[in-house]
């Protein structure tokens, strides 16, 4: 029997352990915010325990611990990190009224498929990335290099103190090449993201009576101006590069296939969303004071200076609006026909019978940090069924399938 087979009857004779530690994750309640992964810290590190793995805490906040540990092929060689992450989006108390059918952090299997809040986002792919540690490690024998996994908080808020910590301080999780499990869908691999810029307009005027309008400009007037210039963001050239927009091009079946009629469309384009906006006392005033929140994501490959001018002059317009930028993570990609990617896309096929096609994510993922970093990094995970909304679940098949599709995948980068 070939050493792949030997991975799939090994994850064959696990089975009813890997479903059941899955079912104990998403119990281990890790809501963030607050942000507190304690409690699933404990249960990965159990699960660790019992097979005998090394790793160790990293915890710079000791409410938000890391798992980190490593294992040794036969002989030097490539160093492979799988990265996922512990923290999941909250849930609020009134999840029966919002359409929930179980409780959010059952664990509860229905009609072959597993319940719960942090399912697909992500427990399933980081519980891939535990799986594929252990499996490996009775492999150890037949592939050289490297095998470190990082199980990390603080993912959910972009917050300093999971990857980028580790990123910073760990040398030990940069590698040659990162596997992630992040909600992709079994029908695409993720080998970029696009970027995200949060900004904060805040406009100040006067203000006066509102039958008095002839004294003071109304900063809700203003702020809705300038939400209309900045929707000529989304009619920019972003200037992508041909050959990641032919490549984009190439997977839109696959794009609209995981993530939604209309996704390849906006795929290699800017997008403006305006998540709050605040303004006025009451209704017999003109506002002296609005302020509003906007998300622009922008495209891989994207010629971020010329966004970023550009929004600076829409601004100049506007004397009485200040601007304060919350958050920029710039788009990241690596190579689509990558080493990784040929790799998962054969093991797929050898398991399911298609290939996925390689897509970019529009959301954020942790793999960006290695990318930044000039590390490959590709995401292959789950469908993002009822993620960051009600009834959020993982059919048992698709958990399934991801562990064996990281675990040969792992094993083959190593073993090359």
């Amino acid at each position: 029997m070939s050493t792949k087979l030997e991975i799939l009857q090994c994850i064959e004779n696990e089975k009813h352990e890997i479903i059941s530690f899955f079912q104990d994750f998403i119990r281990a309640k890790s809501p963030n915010p607050p942000g507190d992964t304690t409690a699933a810290a404990k249960v990965i590190s159990k699960l660790l325990e019992k097979h005998e793995m090394p790793f160790r805490w990293v915890a710079p906040q000791k409410t938000m611990p890391n798992i980190v540990g490593s294992i040794n092929g036969v002989t030097p060689g490539r160093h492979l990190v799988l990265n996922g992450h512990i923290d999941v989006f909250p849930v609020t108390e009134n999840f029966r009224q919002e359409g929930w059918i179980t409780p959010p952090w059952s664990g509860e299997i229905i009609e072959d498929k597993i319940y719960g809040r942090g399912s697909t986002d992500m427990k399933c792919g980081t519980s891939a990335s535990i799986w594929t540690y252990i499996i490996l490690n009775k492999f150890r024998s037949e592939f050289s290099g490297k095998l470190t996994l990082t199980c990390v908080s603080d993912e959910e808020t972009f917050g300093p103190w999971g990857s980028r910590w580790l990123m910073d301080n760990e040398p030990e999780v940069l590698g040659d090449c990162c596997l992630n499990g992040e909600p992709s869908s079994p029908f695409t691999i993720r080998y970029g993201e696009k970027g995200l810029l949060w900004l904060t307009f805040k406009v100040l005027t006067d203000g006066s009576h509102g039958a008095y309008t002839h004294l003071s400009k109304s900063a809700t007037l203003i702020a809705t101006d300038l939400i209309k210039e900045l929707q000529t963001l989304e009619a920019l050239d972003p200037e992508v590069p041909l050959n990641l927009l032919n490549a984009q091009q190439r997977s839109a079946g696959a794009f609209d296939q995981g993530m939604g009629i209309g996704a390849s469309i906006i795929a290699p384009e800017i997008t403006l969303n305006i998540g709050t906006i605040s303004g006025g006392l009451k209704n017999n005033m003109v506002p002296s004071e609005c302020s509003f929140e906007a998300d622009i994501r922008l495209p891989v490959g994207c010629n971020l200076d010329k966004i970023l001018n550009s929004i600076t002059e829409i601004a100049k317009k506007f004397p009485a609006v200040s601007i304060e930028q919350n958050m920029l993570n710039p788009p990241s990609h690596c190579d689509p026909e990558g080493d990784m990617m040929q790799i998962l896309k054969s093991n797929v096929q050898e398991l399911k019978g298609f290939q996925p096609e390689p897509v970019v994510s529009l959301g954020g993922t942790d793999a960006r940090l290695w990318r930044y970093n000039n590390i490959p990094a590709y995401v292959y995970g789950p469908t993002p069924t009822g993620m960051g909304s009600i009834n959020e679940n993982v059919p048992i098949d698709d958990y399934l399938h991801i562990i064996r599709t990281h675990a040969l995948s792992a094993y083959d980068y190593l073993a090359k």
